[in-house]
C-alpha cells in the first residue's frame, strides 16, 4: 500500500514538472547522456556485473521513451568508450553483446532512427555486424527521435578522424595542402564529425555522481549545459530526468557571451 501511494505521488510530481516545461522552446532539442554506474549498482545490490549492464541497457530503453514523450529530437548515448575496451575480454564481449541486444530492440520501434558513432573496427566482427544491421533496419520512415549510440567512442579520436576526413576530401577535390589549411573553419570541420547535420547537445546528463565528461562529445559540448545526478544509471528515474530538463529550462544560456 505504501509503495502504491509513493508511486502515485511520483506520477503526480512528474506531471507537475512537465507542466512547468511549457512552452516547448524550453525543452532541449538534443540531450547527451553518460550512462555511468552499472557496475557499482550491481555491486551495491549483490548482482553480477552482467546483470548491472543489462539493467542499464533496459534503463536506456525507458529513457528514450521519456525523451519521446516530451519532444526531444536527438539523444546521444555514451555506452562504450575506447577506455572501456581495456577491461577483461570476457566483460567486453558480454557488454558489447548486451549493447547489441539493446540497439536491436531500439531499432525495432518506428519511433527511433539509430546512428552508430565511434570506431566500430575495434569490436568483434559478429557483434559489429549486428549493430550495423540494426542501424540499417531503423532507417526510413518518420522517426520522432534520432538516437546516436556511442560505441568504441573517444572524443579526441573523433576530432582526429574529422581532420583526416576533411583533408582526404580536399585532396580528392584536387585542393593543395596549403589551400585546404587556409579554408578550414569550425563549420567545415563540423561537417566531418560523427554528428554532422545534427544540432549540438543542449544538455548533457551524467549519472552516478561523477562530474566529468570522460571524452564525451568534446567538440559538440562547447556550450552545452550539464546536469549531474547521484543515482547510478540503472536506478535513474523519470523524476531525475524531468528535474534535469526543468533545471535546463530555467537556465539562461549565454553561449560564452
Amino acid at each position: 500500500m505504501r509503495g502504491q501511494i509513493a508511486g502515485w505521488l511520483y506520477r503526480l510530481y512528474n506531471r507537475q514538472i512537465v507542466r512547468e516545461l511549457a512552452p516547448s522552446d524550453r525543452i532541449p532539442r538534443h540531450v547527451g547522456v553518460i550512462t555511468d554506474g552499472n557496475r557499482r549498482w550491481a555491486k551495491e545490490f549483490g548482482a553480477t556485473t552482467e546483470q548491472g549492464h543489462r539493467a542499464g541497457a533496459q534503463k536506456i530503453v525507458e529513457f528514450l521513451g521519456w525523451c519521446d514523450e516530451i519532444g526531444i529530437e536527438v539523444v546521444t548515448l555514451y555506452v562504450l568508450s575506447r577506455e572501456n575496451l581495456q577491461r577483461t575480454p570476457e566483460e567486453v564481449e558480454t557488454l558489447v553483446a548486451i549493447i547489441s541486444d539493446m540497439v536491436e530492440q531500439i531499432a525495432q520501434s518506428d519511433k527511433y532512427a539509430v546512428n552508430l558513432v565511434g570506431d566500430l573496427s575495434v569490436l568483434p566482427q559478429p557483434l559489429r555486424a549486428r549493430l550495423e544491421n540494426a542501424q540499417e533496419s531503423s532507417r526510413g520512415g518518420h522517426p520522432s527521435v534520432h538516437v546516436n549510440v556511442a560505441v568504441g567512442y573517444g572524443g579526441r579520436q573523433e576530432i582526429v578522424n574529422a581532420i583526416k576526413s576533411y583533408l582526404r576530401a580536399e585532396s580528392a577535390a584536387g585542393t593543395s595542402m596549403e589551400a585546404a589549411i587556409n579554408a578550414l573553419t569550425e563549420e567545415r570541420l563540423a561537417e566531418h564529425l560523427y554528428t554532422k547535420g545534427q544540432p549540438d547537445p543542449d544538455l548533457i546528463i551524467r549519472s552516478s555522481g561523477e562530474q566529468r565528461l570522460s571524452g564525451f562529445l568534446i567538440w559538440q559540448s562547447a556550450y552545452s549545459e550539464f546536469f549531474f545526478c547521484e543515482a547510478y544509471w540503472p536506478a535513474f528515474r523519470k523524476t531525475d530526468f524531468l528535474r534535469a530538463v526543468r533545471d535546463y529550462s530555467q537556465r539562461q544560456r549565454r553561449y560564452g557571451k
